[in-house]
């Protein structure tokens, strides 16, 4: 006989799926402590806790909801409580891979399972009573007073048991397998967490309960007419008082309403009462629907601004409260994130009835993914296998079910990476019957017959903007018919943007393309947090867990679980700064006006709203020091309208690069933020002075750009000739700065390394610069001087950087020049040798950065730096490709704060377009830099080789030096983790690249 949590079948026992709703019917949370067992094995160790006089007071006690790898308990081996994470037994993380050998639907023996008990007093005088499940992973049995009730699997998907309580002593017993059937169809690239994670409950059901009911509210937008219509299992009423509404369920209303969208959230409160029950109804009208290829919401298209959303709490992981996700949605809202995809399962349902109330548009997906199967080659993958078909309906029914009444969701998604087969045109064709208002998406098909959104993840921008033209490429083996629809299709983009480590790059190119054309219906960055556990290190140090900190354990997802928007602790990261920007509702954009005055035009991208909710304002800085501005008369202006105002004329700016920014700005507490929240921002440089004149002949602000982090090369104990330019001293031997206006320096160096970021050790052979950088030896650079000329007033070095064991190499010049008060630093680099398709790698070898790099006194003394004051793109990180999130303006900050703490040491903290900074310490005296006209800069107490060497934060130390990097460019941070190369016009060129700075103190 095969033993339930090796079958196909999805369970036994249960209720028929139904939808969630509050209401009078009495309700007994059973969330608490629990008492727990683990057992090696899927038998557990007897059915003895099954009796009503066992005693279970030497088990461990859990709280439910929780997982119990990340729970301190006593494990499998005995002994003392302790918490399983980092090790075999706890959490684990796969991407693809099954944590199981691939032999559907069998499982391993050694299968851990937890045996939990709650003992608790029954009601008095309740008629009957639903026990209900919101949520256990994998496979669940369930026993009531020794009886038992059934089995299920799904596990992030509700199930229900008629309960037959007790007045009085009730013992409520589960055993919870971590691994069954159910685990070939979550393969969802998260941790493997098994347990009971979301609440459990007690329903009561009185005589005469609503068991199930549908809300139907349409809405016409040329009429703006709501048609109501709400069936319910039993006789009942639907009264909602806001529309003066009294009618029987079952019953058909039309009357005038105002539209739910993510904008405007407008639900009607109301209720559906039967002869012993009274749910709560809150009513959204709205329609969707697809018309000639384009996605319309309320009459009007709709373009996602959306992130997909796995649940994970850095303790808890899926067992998510009610205020976490509440911060969720807060944190979205207010980054102009409208929509959201449920990757890759339904969420608990507080977090729906919050998109309901707050205003969110979701996508929601079926706890549903097989994607491991690809080790297979796809052979048995259960959509393609019969025995499987009850499987996948009863996950999409209970997920349906669930949330049919939940105007926030507005697409329902079959699956997520789970190949092609049969089951998926009965799943069509039961939402087809049962709730043909929402439109479906499954985007592993190629055929795309079941869905009604063509969708990709992670294309080219070049290939996106073909798709916008419907000029995309033909899939593999479709046939003419099947193209032809899917090239009508509207298009979903799932996934793009991949946010691992530092990036994503290019978030303002991808969605210029996607509003760029009405075909494009928006898009998903991936993903909206990371998936990283706290713990402690063998030294007592804290540190984010992820995949590769499960030793001895095989496959591993690695760092992979690290790629949101947030970190997990939920600190927003430089990414979701950029993302802000580019998701903006409004456009403003601001015009010098020469000849003329200056104008902003204001454009409302929003969905339906206008900007009637909105304040604006206007300021105008020179240098980032603010001399003017004021509030700014912008009429209301409609969805989809722009309108030009002019800016008033401003006082006499005092000498510096003249700045105006205009801002949009809640002109009141909304849910979601408080009244000057800003929404959208426009800035433009209105007038420059003070730059300097480019020579003739010299090719200054050619394009390359690139990072490092070397540590040049060290200073000899023993005294040197010191040489004078000006305030500059220079040793003599080596061409170096030593000295500058009394501040203590040592370099530059050239500097052509940079930690690899996330996305650098890219996805495929390709993508994988990092590991051409290291088989090509970027973070081993050595200097040569060829030779050093001086002059009254100038110095001049030349000389040769390169790796050790090859053979390419930077020829470069540094010309110094005497400047008043400072020193101008003018650089010359041209690359030598095999820097494409080099004979070793047979691989072109991409520049990670252009530069010099500094060493300046650390803070072991007492003059050492400690703070940056700088005018340019800020307050955070920037880079090539990730810049128009930051504002130009004036910025200070510590040296410390000025490193972005991601989980996995890498390049962070760059600045882009920096027109002057000083570094600062105790002393009296700071250095200066300024761009002639713009440089990145990046400082910190580490060298790009520390930092590369490093695998967690707390390993990167002092050096006792500070570390300063004023560059020509730096290559971007793009998303090639999972996604496509770094654009070419994001790269460094390898081409002779001329640039100038100029050094002073202050």
């Amino acid at each position: 006989m095969t033993a339930y949590w090796e079958s196909t079948e999805p369970g036994a026992g249960r209720r028929a799926p139904r939808a969630q709703a509050p209401g009078d019917a009495r309700v007994l949370s059973l969330n608490g402590v629990w008492r727990f067992r683990l057992s090696p094995t899927a038998a557990g160790t007897g059915d003895d806790f099954l009796r009503a006089d066992f005693d279970d007071s030497g088990w461990d006690e859990m709280r439910i909801p929780s997982h119990w790898v990340l729970e301190p308990f006593t494990p499998l081996a005995g002994g003392s409580a302790r918490s399983l994470r980092g090790t075999t037994e706890g959490p684990l993380y796969t991407n693809t891979s099954y944590p199981i050998p691939l032999d559907p639907p069998r499982v391993s023996t050694e299968n851990p399972t937890g045996d939990y008990r709650l003992v608790f007093e029954g009601p008095d005088d309740w008629h009957a009573a639903v026990l209900r499940f919101q949520g256990v992973d994998s496979c669940a049995k369930v026993w009531l007073n020794g009886v038992e009730l059934g089995w299920s699997t799904g596990s992030r998907l509700p199930f229900e048991f008629d309960a037959p309580v007790r007045r009085g002593r009730n013992v409520l017993c589960v055993r919870v397998h971590r691994w069954s059937a159910g685990t070939y169809l979550e393969d969802q690239d998260m941790w493997w967490l098994p347990g009971i994670f979301r609440d459990v409950e007690l329903l009561e059901r009185p005589e005469g309960a609503i068991d199930d009911f549908f809300v139907h509210a349409d809405f016409d937008a040329e009429t703006g007419l709501g048609t109501l219509r709400v069936e319910a299992s039993a006789d009942a009423t639907v009264e909602v008082p806001e529309l003066g509404l009294r009618i029987p369920a079952g019953e058909t209303v039309v009357v005038p309403v105002e539209p739910w969208s993510a904008e405007s959230p407008r639900l009607y409160r109301g209720t559906l009462a039967g002869p012993g029950e009274t749910v709560d109804l809150r009513i959204g009208f709205r329609r969707i629907e697809v018309r000639d290829g384009v996605l319309y919401a309320n009459g009007a298209p709709l373009v996602f601004r959306g992130v997909n959303r796995h649940e994970h709490h850095p303790d808890r992981g899926r067992a998510l409260d009610r205020e976490t996700m509440l911060q969720d949605v807060l944190m979205m809202k207010r980054a102009n994130i409208d929509s959201v995809r449920t990757s890759h399962y339904p969420p608990h349902p507080d977090f729906v009835r919050l998109c309901d109330e707050y205003g969110l548009w979701v996508v929601e997906e079926c706890d549903l993914e097989t994607h491991g199967f690809i080790f297979a080659g796809w052979e048995g993958n259960p959509p393609s296998e019969p025995a499987w078909r009850d499987a996948l309906l009863d996950r999409l029914h209970r997920m349906v079910e669930r949330d049919k009444n939940h105007p926030s969701i507005v697409v329902w998604s079959l699956a997520n990476e789970s190949g092609s087969g049969a089951t998926f045109g009965e799943m069509r064709r039961y939402l087809d019957e049962r709730d043909p208002a929402r439109p479906v998406l499954y985007e592993r098909d190629p055929s795309y017959r079941d869905s009604d959104f063509y969708s990709l993840m992670y294309p080219t921008l070049d290939e996106l903007d073909a798709i916008g033209r419907r000029e995309e490429r033909r899939p593999e083996g479709v046939t003419d018919a099947d193209d032809a629809r899917r090239r009508a299709l509207p298009f979903l983009l799932v996934e793009y943007a991949h946010a691992m480590g530092n990036g994503p790059g290019s978030l303002q190119d991808y969605w210029r393309i996607m509003t760029a054309h009405d075909r494009i219906c928006g898009g998903f960055v991936w993903e909206w947090i990371d998936h990283g556990f706290t713990a402690i290190d063998e030294d007592g140090r804290p540190f984010i867990m992820h995949g590769d900190d499960v030793a001895g354990y095989e496959p591993r997802g690695g760092r992979f679980s690290l790629h949101g928007l947030v970190f997990s602790d939920r600190t927003p990261t430089p990414g979701l700064t950029e993302l802000t920007r580019a998701y903006a509702p409004l456009e403003i954009s601001v015009d010098a006006g020469s000849p003329g005055p200056a104008t902003v035009r204001v454009r409302n991208t929003r969905h339906g709203a206008s900007t009637a909710d909105l304040a604006f304002s206007w300021s105008v800085e020179a240098d980032g020091v603010r001399f003017d501005g004021g509030a700014l008369a912008v009429p209301a202006v409609a969805a989809g309208d722009a309108v030009s105002v002019v800016l008033p004329r401003w006082a006499e700016p005092p000498r510096g690069e003249v700045v105006a920014t205009v801002e949009a700005a809640l002109a009141a507490d909304a849910s979601w933020a408080p009244a000057g929240h800003v929404v959208a921002w426009g800035q433009a440089v209105i007038a420059r002075s003070g730059e300097a004149v480019v020579p003739e002949g010299r090719e200054v602000g050619a394009r390359s750009f690139v990072r490092g982090g070397n540590t040049g090369a060290t200073r000899s104990t023993q005294p040197s000739p010191i040489l004078d330019v000006g305030p500059a001293r220079f040793d003599a031997s080596t061409g170096v700065l030593v000295e500058l206006g009394g501040v203590e320096l040592d370099g530059p160096w050239l500097d052509l390394h940079r930690a690899p970021t996330e996305n650098d050790h890219g996805q495929g052979a390709l993508n994988d610069v990092a590991s051409v950088w290291a088989a090509t030896g970027m973070n081993r650079m050595l200097h040569r001087i060829d030779g050093i000329e001086h002059g009254d007033g100038w110095l001049r070095t030349t000389g040769r950087t390169a790796p050790t064991s090859h053979p390419h190499g930077v020829a470069w010049t540094m010309q110094w020049t005497a400047d008043g008060d400072g020193v101008l630093l003018e650089v010359e680099a041209d690359f030598v040798g095999p820097w494409s398709d080099t004979p070793y790698q047979q691989r072109d070898i991409w520049v990670p950065r252009l530069g010099l790099l500094f060493a300046l006194p650390g803070g072991r003394v007492r003059e050492g730096m400690k703070t940056v004051e700088w005018y340019g793109r800020g307050p955070g990180e920037t880079y090539v490709d990730s810049y128009e999130g930051s504002r130009i303006g004036r910025f200070s900050a510590s040296i410390d704060a000025l490193q972005t703490p991601y989980p996995v040491p890498q390049e962070n903290g760059n600045h882009v377009q920096t027109r002057w900074l000083e570094v600062s310490g105790d002393g009296d005296r700071a250095l200066r830099v300024t761009g002639r006209p713009a440089f990145d800069f990046t400082v910190r107490r580490w060298t790009s080789v520390d930092l590369e060497r490093a695998t967690r934060p707390s390993q990167l130390v002092d050096s006792g030096r500070v570390w300063l990097n004023i560059d020509h460019r730096q290559q971007g941070i793009g998303s090639a983790s999972v996604g496509p190369a770094l654009p070419e016009h994001d790269r460094v060129p390898r081409e002779r690249t001329a640039w100038r700075v100029r050094l002073s103190t202050s």
